[in-house]
């Protein structure tokens, strides 16, 4: 197996030749209005970080709009309320680089974000980003450093945004029947799914 593996660029660039012009001119260190528009219209975008403890490639969703432009070069992300083991943040404090990638509900393309991000709980920017009565615990100041869109082929090939294409819930497993099997019966089973959908609803924000 080792004498197949790829293991230097020389090598890598010989199996996968040079990138398309294409590919290297959407790339910018700034939020052009263009893809302001996208990531306007994003319900929805994957943080991902590193840290002392690993990697970490982490959800964020709120209704489109939830991230913030605030100028060319400065993204806001409200940080709601979740289930504090706050991976993205521990990761950085201790590593401030920090990547996004935007998904927009039937649009095949996204967007990926890369840069540098602090954890602010600064009073009034907490307030711009109140909803249903409740302010975020903080909002992370992402300062942009590259911002290019990721072609369809992976969405396409996938198909996620085809309703044929889903599954029922029910084909895979509880998080009730995840827990309880994990902590042995401590945790989890029936009663917890049960439970699950009214706690969401009521512990959204």
């Amino acid at each position: 197996m080792s004498e197949h593996l790829i293991n230097d660029l020389d090598a890598l660039e010989r199996l996968y030749g040079k990138p398309a012009e294409v590919s290297l001119v959407k790339e910018i260190d700034y939020i052009h209005p263009h893809y302001r528009a996208f990531i306007e219209a994003a319900p929805f975008v994957v943080i991902a970080t590193s840290g002392p403890g690993g990697l970490d490639a982490s959800p964020r969703g709120d209704p489109a709009g939830f991230v913030t432009v605030e100028n060319e070069k400065t993204l806001l992300i409200p940080d709601r309320r979740g289930n504090k083991r706050v991976d993205t943040l521990r990761n950085l404090i201790a590593d401030d680089r920090i990547g996004l990638l935007f998904l927009i509900p039937g649009v095949t393309e996204t967007i990926r974000v890369n840069g540098r991000a602090a954890i602010s709980v600064c009073p009034d920017l907490l307030a711009r980003f109140s909803f249903e009565g409740k302010v975020p615990q903080s909002v992370l100041v992402v300062h942009v450093e590259a911002v290019y869109f990721q072609c369809s082929r992976a969405l396409i090939r996938s198909g996620i945004w085809d309703a044929e294409k889903q599954i029922e819930r029910s084909n895979l497993p509880s998080i009730g029947t995840i827990l309880a099997d994990l902590s042995k019966g401590r945790l989890g089973g029936a009663e917890y799914d049960r439970e699950l959908p009214e706690r969401i609803r009521t512990t959204l924000y």
